[in-house]
């Protein structure tokens, strides 16, 4: 079983750009990791996940050109760069994970406590 905890949220201005982090207990490179998020009264969304292999899939089109995942599995860590941040980004956002050596497709398992993004002038 994997611990997640999320790090790096806050209060950003449009345009402006912020740097999440997702720190797993241990063996990252046994887990495929996604990032959620959830907005007030909103149901939660997948917004994309990175494989063991390294490759992203995108659960949403909102993100895709601002948004970026990446694993450094040597520090057990992945990291969500978001760029060019909009009002409707704001949201708690939540990284998880599959059971191990499971893909992007699996159900997820593992959650984080969330971090919140707020984006607003």
């Amino acid at each position: 079983q994997v611990q997640l905890v999320e790090s790096g949220g806050g209060l950003v201005q449009p345009g402006g750009s912020l740097r999440l982090s997702c720190a797993a207990s241990g063996y990252l490179n046994r887990y495929a990791i996604g990032w959620f998020r959830q907005a007030p009264g909103k149901e939660r969304e997948g917004i994309l996940c990175i494989s063991r292999s390294d490759v992203t899939t995108y659960y949403v089109d909102s993100v895709k050109g601002r948004f970026t995942i990446s694993r450094h599995n040597a520090i057990n860590t992945v990291y969500l760069q978001m760029d060019s941040l909009k009002p409707e980004d704001t949201a708690v956002y939540y990284c998880a994970a599959p059971r191990q050596f499971r893909d992007c497709s699996a159900s997820y398992d593992y959650w984080g406590q969330g971090t919140q993004v707020t984006v607003s002038s």
